[in-house]
C-alpha cells in the first residue's frame, strides 16, 4: 500500500526528508481497527517527530495522527464498530501513523465521524479536539472556579490548530471569558471568529494588556506555545491558586514564580491514555462521539484552514514546512491519495 515515511532526520528542504513509500497491508487483530485512510492533517507534533526520532536501522517510520476514513476490518474484539462504519480520531504516538492508505488503530479511541463534514473537514478535528478538551476539563477543570479570580481564561496562540478548537469549545460549553492571543490581522480576526471575547498580541507583555481589559486576573490560563518565553507575564497575570495548563515542549521551564501564587501547573498530552493503556482510555472515544454531536448540530464548526491537495510527499513537505513556519492558522489538511 501507499504511504509516507522518512528514515532519517532531515531538515524540511531536502526532498529526502519526507518520500513516499510502497509497505504491506495490516490487518486487524484484537480491538483494532483497520481504517482506509481518506483525509488526513498534520500537527506540531508531526514535524517534532520527524526531526528528532528516526529509526537506528533506517526502517522507514510513517507519520500522522489524525484521520477520517472508513473502517474496512476489524479485530475478533472489537464492540462499537462495524466494517463500513465512517470514524475519525488521531490514534496512538507509538504506532504506525496515518499517512497511509490504510491504518490501524484502537477503537477505544475512534469516534463516529460528524455526519455534517466531509472527509478533509473531518480529519482537521481529533487530535486538536482531545487536546482541547482535556486541557478544560480534565487538567484545568474550568467548571470548578477559582476563588477571587476573574471567570476567564488567557488562550496563547489562539489561531493555532489546538487554540482554535479551545475557543470554540470554552465560548460554547462554559461561561468563560476568552482572552485569545494573535499578532496578525489575519489570525486576530480569525479568533474573533471563532468565538473570542477579548483578543491581545502575544509579541508584546501579556499581563499590561490582560490588566487593561478591566476584567480582573483570570482564573485559568492555556499555553499552547513559547511557554518559556511568556512564564514570567503568566506568574503576573494570573489570579492566585489559579491554574496553568501547557502543551509545548520548553527545553527548560523556570516555575518557580508560580510559587507565591500557589499556581498549579497542568502537561497535557493527548497520547497518555493509549500510551499507558489506562483505564480510562475509551474516553477519548467518548468524547470525540461528543464533539462529532456538536458539529452536527452546527454549535462548533471545523477548523480546517487549508486543503493542500494528495496525500503524497511533496505535500507533505510543504505541510510541513508551513507549521515549522508558526504562520500556520487553524489546521492543515491532505485528502486521498
Amino acid at each position: 500500500m501507499r504511504a509516507i515515511g522518512y528514515t532519517k532526520s532531515l531538515p524540511i528542504d531536502d526532498p529526502q526528508s519526507l518520500v513516499d513509500l510502497d509497505i504491506a497491508k495490516p490487518e486487524a487483530t484484537g480491538r483494532d481497527l483497520l481504517v482506509e485512510v481518506k483525509a488526513v492533517s498534520v500537527n506540531p507534533v508531526d514535524t517534532k517527530i520527524r526531526q528528532n526520532r528516526a529509526d537506528p536501522d533506517g526502517k522507514p517510520q510513517v507519520l500522522g495522527w489524525d484521520a477520517a476514513g472508513i473502517v474496512v476490518a476489524v479485530g475478533p474484539d472489537v464492540t462499537r464498530f462495524a466494517v463500513g462504519d465512517a470514524v475519525f480520531y488521531a490514534g496512538a504516538i507509538d504506532r504506525p501513523g496515518t499517512n497511509a492508505e490504510y491504518h490501524l488503530v484502537d477503537e477505544r479511541i475512534v469516534g463516529h465521524k460528524p455526519q455534517s463534514l466531509d472527509w478533509a473537514q473531518a480529519a482537521a478535528l481529533p487530535l486538536t479536539s482531545i487536546t482541547a478538551w482535556e486541557t478544560l476539563f480534565d487538567r484545568l477543570d474550568v467548571r470548578k472556579p477559582v476563588p477571587g479570580a476573574a471567570n476567564a481564561i488567557l488562550i496563547i496562540g489562539g489561531a493555532g490548530g489546538v487554540g482554535s478548537i479551545t475557543i470554540q469549545l470554552a465560548r460554547k460549553l462554559t461561561d468563560l471569558t476568552i482572552i485569545a492571543t494573535a499578532s496578525r490581522d489575519e489570525t486576530r480576526g480569525w479568533v474573533e471568529d471563532l468565538g473570542a471575547h477579548h483578543v491581545i498580541d502575544h509579541r508584546k507583555p501579556l499581563a499590561e494588556q490582560v490588566e487593561a481589559l478591566g476584567l480582573g486576573a483570570p482564573a485559568y490560563v492555556f499555553s499552547t506555545t513559547h511557554t518559556d518565553e511568556h512564564i514570567a507575564e503568566i506568574a503576573t497575570l494570573i489570579a492566585p491558586q489559579g491554574r496553568l495548563a501547557l502543551i509545548d515542549d520548553p527545553k527548560t521551564l523556570d516555575i518557580a514564580p508560580l510559587k507565591q501564587k500557589s499556581i498549579s501547573v497542568h502537561w497535557e498530552l493527548m497520547y497518555t491514555r493509549s500510551l499507558f493503556q489506562t483505564p480510562d482510555m475509551g474516553e477519548q472515544g467518548r468524547l470525540l462521539d461528543e464533539v462529532a454531536a456538536l458539529v452536527d448540530a452546527g454549535t462548533i464548526r471545523t477548523t480546517l484552514a487549508e486543503n493542500f491537495g494528495t496525500i503524497d510527499a511533496a505535500n507533505l513537505r510543504r505541510a510541513h514546512e508551513r507549521i515549522e513556519s508558526h504562520t500556520a492558522k487553524g489546521k492543515i489538511v491532505l485528502e486521498g491519495f
